[in-house]
Formats: structure tokens, sequence, C-alpha cells
């Protein structure tokens, strides 16, 4: 391939610097000495080792089976995968851009740039120009690919040559004929076999030996199709023909759901922009979703609410304005589930598609699913033409147990799910009866029709549970297996999101007026290490904070893991000014050999290290944490440990919990148990400590101004508002909610509660 004469564009320093590398091979043009031809075979590895090196972990040794970890669990989200349901099984094409340069030092540069935020290696610059993403940026100034330069790199949608559906040869030359125009076919299968997902970055050379590539992957697409998915060996279940019901003796019915054949001229544009109706549900209206659990589950919630109301037109059936402000939010996402006693109006409370999302991380979560249930199988029983749909973390552990269970039931969905919820109710509407827990790669879910192509900012739809503040998943599943957690085996893998996807569902939210977002992950800490190249935690918040307007001012997150905690991380939160000052490290027990048990890969010692570290570099941020008393074998004295480590850091908030035995974890089989009385007088002790220590905390804002920004109204007084403290804290103070709703507003501090505060607004 010949190397086209680029004309560099009068961007920056950086586009005159590159363009005489690509031309004269003259590394030199930057002073980078680590670029001379001594280190020009550097691979992708050295370049991640380059980068992490001023990366500060709490290391310490860790238990013989916890090191063997590895050797039974997966830990990259292409080996979870069943054999029945594998990568080019499931991955059917990948939108792909690519930066084409004339050398290996050259594609080496670009990477660690792109690596690096924009940060020019050797150099106090940074990269210039803002439109677009940063690999966009990068290949519009350096690529020599006349074909994709001025459009950013992009190659566009690009078939797997591997997958069952692709295996027509003509047809798949004729998809990928635009992608042969910039990268060949041998290539397109060398992406492939490194079974890439969204976010990676892979550098490869030329066929021809002519130039180096850097092909980025920015989303997969994964056509479910269920018929297919349910193998020998797999967890998915179809069962087309159901059988009768108990009582009348009837088969289940459901409402009919079909997608729509979309093109530009049709499908229902929705009010917020984010996408269009893609399936036809012609004799339903309504839907109603009961959650429980964590944040991850609410943030889930939103994004199945979303693909009901942004993909198939329908309506909450609980949603309204409530007496606290929070226009759009659904009640949905804090009601307790129904007891099975519970009666339905049929007038004035049946939906036609009833969801569960479930939580199993405490004791009895089961049955608490079972006892919800119980009005709308009933309801079924009658003839009702109801879908129910169970999902979370109780549908992944219980699977087709459930279908065995509640025959009415017409579809169990894993969270993996949840992105491809409308394909899996047309089924439903077919009349068949689903459970979908395998193994998932993630994905953004942006739509291969042609309409959907010519619309870059479509993604999956979320239906916002607060018009202030909101939460954004940046990793799912945990690799971690600690023995008490449940967490891996119904979440899956560590799957993380691109830094580019990310960073787009956040300026959507700024452009949406919200002034606060949290992200989220069960082990957040552990964010990019399944990536290639592999990124950091601390690289996402540094890319956000640069990156972000304005007016979205607060950027929060959950949970990090005491392993895998970075000093990276706590200069991140001193420095950058939209990272609060709050940090979440849960610490679960103060006695090491209880930790070793645990399998969490952590000491007493190297937990304080870490909060010694915070003290130093961010000496008013909170510090909260997460404790489980009673574990098996936990002596009195290991107990007392705990109670030392509370003294000795003093949170601001601490989540207490007695260990409670769980389905599929190791601890729950283990025969030192610990009494149940034993249990709650633990629990007991630390939650009073626990309280102590947090009216402290609270008193040092005595007095002072803080930041507060305006949430809710009081609810128990209709006089006052509420708000949160950079670092977390409740503030209640008098104010109108209607005026200062997302309002950033200055509050003395005139009144110290255990876990609140109380003021009066100074300043707006």
């Amino acid at each position: 391939m010949a190397t086209p004469r680029l004309v560099p564009t009068a961007s920056s320093f950086l586009t005159f610097a590159l363009v005489a590398i690509c031309q004269a091979n003259f590394i030199d043009a930057l002073g980078l000495p680590f670029l001379h031809s001594s280190s020009a075979s550097r691979t992708r590895s050295s370049l991640h080792s380059t980068i992490q090196a001023d990366e500060d972990t709490s290391s310490v040794d860790i238990h013989d089976d916890r090191k063997s970890k590895n050797n039974w669990f997966p830990i990259k989200p292409s080996d979870a995968l069943s054999p029945s349901n594998g990568y080019d099984s499931l991955v059917k094409s990948a939108y792909l851009r690519h930066i084409l340069v004339a050398s290996d030092e050259m594609a080496d540069l670009i990477m660690d740039i792109y690596l690096r935020g924009g940060s020019l290696p050797g150099k106090d610059e940074t990269y210039g120009r803002t439109d677009g993403d940063l690999f966009t940026r990068l290949a519009r100034d350096v690529s020599l690919c006349v074909n994709s330069r001025e459009d950013g790199g992009k190659i566009g949608w690009v078939d797997n040559p591997s997958n069952k559906f692709n295996v027509d040869t003509d047809k798949l030359d004729g998809t990928n004929r635009v992608a042969y125009g910039m990268i060949d076919p041998d290539l397109i299968k060398r992406v492939f076999r490194e079974r890439v997902k969204g976010g990676d970055v892979v550098k490869l050379q030329a066929t021809d030996g002519n130039g180096w590539h850097l092909i980025r992957v920015d989303d997969l697409y994964i056509d479910v199709q269920p018929s297919t998915m349910e193998t020998s060996g797999s967890k998915n279940v179809i069962n087309k023909k159901r059988n009768k019901l108990k009582g009348l003796g009837i088969i289940p019915s459901s409402p009919t759901f079909r997608k729509l054949d979309v093109d530009s001229s049709n499908g229902i544009e929705n009010d917020d922009k984010q996408s269009r109706t893609i399936f036809s549900v012609p004799n339903a209206q309504y839907y109603r979703i009961l959650t429980t659990g964590c944040q991850m589950n609410v943030a889930d919630s939103e994004r199945i609410m979303g693909v009901l109301e942004g993909e198939l037109g329908l309506r909450s059936l609980d949603s309204s304005l409530d007496d606290s402000g929070n226009n759009g939010m659904d009640p949905s996402l804090v009601t307790k589930p129904k007891s099975s006693n519970a009666k339905l109006n049929y007038k004035t409370n049946t939906p036609d598609i009833i969801l569960l999302n479930t939580c199993t991380i405490r004791d009895h979560a089961e049955q608490k699913v079972y006892d919800a249930l119980g009005p709308y199988t009933s309801l079924k029983r009658s003839g009702h033409p109801l879908a129910i749909v169970v999902a979370g973390c109780v549908a992944q552990q219980e699977g087709e147990k459930l279908l065995r269970r509640f025959p009415e039931v017409d579809l169990v969905l894993g969270p993996q799910y949840i992105p491809w919820l409308g394909e899996l109710l047309v089924e439903v509407g077919k009349g068949s009866q689903l459970c979908m827990t395998e193994s998932m790669i993630w994905s953004e879910k942006v739509n291969r029709d042609s309409s959907r192509e010519k619309d870059g900012e479509w993604m999956i739809p979320i239906k916002r549970g607060h018009s202030t503040r909101a939460w954004v998943n940046v990793i799912y599943g945990c690799n971690e297996h600690c023995t008490y957690c449940v967490v891996p085996s119904v979440r899956g893998v560590e799957q993380s999101r691109s830094m580019d996807a990310i960073l787009k569902e956040c300026r959507q939210l700024a452009e949406s007026g919200y002034k606060e977002i949290t992200l989220l992950g069960q082990n957040i800490d552990a964010y990019g290490r399944d990536m290639s190249p592999r990124r950091t935690f601390a690289d996402l918040l540094q890319y956000l904070n640069d990156n972000l307007p304005p007016g979205l001012s607060r950027i929060r997150y959950v949970t990090s893991h005491p392993r895998y905690f970075s000093e990276r991380v706590i200069d991140a939160v001193a420095n950058l000014d939209k990272i609060c000052e709050c940090f979440h490290v849960p610490f679960q027990a103060g006695d090491d050999q209880v930790l070793r048990d645990m399998r969490r890969g952590y000491t007493y010692d190297s937990y304080m290290n870490i909060i010694r570290k915070i003290r130093k570099k961010a000496p008013d941020a909170s510090i909260c944490g997460d404790v489980i008393v009673g574990f098996p074998g936990e002596s009195e004295e290991q107990f007392q440990r705990t109670l030392d480590l509370m003294e000795e850091v003093k949170f601001d908030n601490l989540n207490t919990f007695a260990y409670s035995p769980r389905p599929n974890t190791e601890a729950a089989d283990w025969e030192n148990q610990i009494q149940p009385d034993v249990q709650s007088d633990r629990l007991q002790r630390v939650q009073s400590l626990a309280a102590e220590h947090a009216l402290q905390r609270s008193q040092r804002y005595l007095g002072r101004e803080e930041e507060v920004l305006v949430e809710d109204r009081n609810p128990k007084n209709g006089d006052e508002v509420m708000g949160r403290t950079r670092q977390g804290r409740q503030v209640f103070f008098p104010g109108d909610i209607n005026e200062l709703k997302g309002e950033l507003v200055m509050v003395e501090i005139l009144e110290a509660r255990t876990w609140s505060l109380v003021g009066r607004m100074c300043r707006r």
C-alpha cells in the first residue's frame, strides 16, 4: 500500500510533528527518547506498563486458595461463554474505526497518546482538538487512509467471518466490501480472532506489510435469536409448547409483541430523542415494574423501563408527578413487592406486563419474590393475557427452576439480557416460555438497521428515576469470588464499558440538565482490566473530568475494593474539580484470618494504609464502608478487631450486615456457622458504635458553609428541601423545591445529626 501524502491541518503542534514522522519516519521530531529504534519493538503490554508505572495499589500476600482462583474461575467475558453459546456464535458484527500509520513506532506513539487521554508523552502539552472523541480526532489528523480519515477513521459495521450466520461467502464479501477498501479480509479475521469487545483497540500490521493499523471496536452486534440459543448444555431454555395451568386448565397467554420493519420513514420518535419505537404491541398499553436491591438494580430498572417505553411504546401504570417534585420518577423503583394475599383491581391497577427486578444478596430473597408473584400468577390462571417477567439476581440464580415452580412466568431474564428484552418479548408473544441466563458479552446495542446507522446518537433507551442525579454503569460483574458473596454467580465476569460510551452517556445527561452522576460497578476499581489495552479507573475519572461540560459538576462512584484501590484514585478525588470527596471502601472484617477466610485479599494494616493516604491527601473527604459480623468461625476476639478498626477509622457512614448464607457460595457449606443470637448481639454493637462515629463526623460541619445540590422536597416537612454536600452528607433546610431543585446553593450548617445536617440557605 503506497503511503499517501497527508496535508496537515493547522490544529496543533502535534499534527505537524506526527506528519513529519509519517512522511520521513523522523522519530526524533518530538524528542521522545523511548521511541528511538532500540525500543521500536515495544508491545502493547509493555506500553501499558509504561502508563501504569505510577499505579500504586495496596498489594498484600494472598492466601494460597486465592492465588489459584484463575484455575477455575473465568476472568474474561469471552472465557465465561459456554461452548454452546461461544464468541463466534454470538458476535455477528463489530463497528470499527481505524488509524493507519506508516510504522510500528508511530502506532505505539498514537496508542500512547490515546491511552493517556491526549497527553503528549514527554511534553507538557495536550492534544488540542475538541471535535469528536480522541480516537476520531487522531484519525482525522494523522491517519494515512484517505477513505476513512475525514470520517474519523470510520470503517463501520464489519461482519465476523466465523459467525454461523455469515457462512455465505458471497454475502459476507458484499457486506464487508466497503471495509475491504480500508482493511483487507485477512485483517478482519485477525480482529475477530482477538475476541474483541467494545472499547478494545488492537494493533495489527497490514497484511502486505505496508503500514500498521490501530483498530478500535466501538460496539459489537449480537443478534439474539432465542430459537438458536437453546442448545444442549446451555442454561437458556425455550419452551415453545406451554402446558395447561392449574385451576381453569387454560393455556397461558400474553400480549402480542411484534418487531417493526424499521426504515427511515417509520417508527415513532420519542420526546427524549434517544430512541424510536421498534416493536408493536397492539393489545397492551401498561407495564409495572417492582424493584428491590442495590443501586445496580435500580439502574437496571431504569434501562428496562427505557426499553418498555422507548422501544415498545408502553406506559408505566404507576408513573406520575409525586409530592416531592420528582417529575418522571416511577414509584415502582421504590415500591415494595405486594404480598401474595394482595387483591388486584382489574380496572385500575392491572398491567399488561409485570416485571420483578429482584435481589438475592440477603437471606429469604427467593421467598419474597415468590410472595410477590402470587397475585399475578392468580391473574394469569384466570385467563388474563398478562406477560410475567422475573429479572435480576434471583432470576439468574434460580434460572429454569423458576419456570418449574411458576409455570405462569413467561420470561426469566438474566441481567445481561436486558438490552434484548424487546426481542425476547416477541418470542413470549408467540406463546413461548423462556429462561435466558447463559453468559453474554456486553453490547451498547447500537442497532445495525440502516436508519439507526444514520442516527449516531442512538443507544439503549433509559428512563431516569430522577431529574437531577443519575446512575451510570461503567463495569458489570465481579471476578473476586469472595467466599460469602453471590454476586459473581448472578452478575457474571467483569465487563467494562468503553470510556467513549460512558462519556457519550454522561454528555447526554449534562445536555438534559443533570448536575450529578454516580458511576456504578460492583468492583469499580477493577474497571478496565478486561480491556485491551488495559485501562484503569483513575484513567476514567481523569477522562470524564476533562471532557464533561461545566454544568455537570459532580461525579460520585461506588463501590471500591481495597485489594485494587489505587493511590491515583485518591489523587483524582483530591485534585479533580468534578470528583466528589467521598470514598466508599468496604472492609467487611477487621481480623486478618477472617479476611483470609472471606478471600478478600488484604489485611487490617493494608486497609489502614489506604485510610491514612486518604486522610493525608483529602483530609475532609468522607469515608464510608461495609462490614459483616458473625462470619463462620469468627470468634469474639476476632470480632473485637472489627471494633478496633472502626475506632481507628471513624466512618462517616457504615453499612452493617449479619452474615447470611447464600446459595452457590463456599462459606454457606461450612460447619462453623455462628448462632443467630451471637450475630444479633454483634450487629447491635457495631451499629451503636457506627452511629456514635457518624455523629462525630457530622459535628465537624457545624458553623461551616457547605455547597449543597438540592434534590428533593423533605418528605416529612413540605416547607423544607433536602440535598447533599460534596461529601455525601444529607442536608435539610427551608426552601421551595419548585425554585431550588437542581440548584447548587450554599448552606450554613446549624445542627448536626447522626446521619444528616440541618441548616439555612445563605446564598445561591
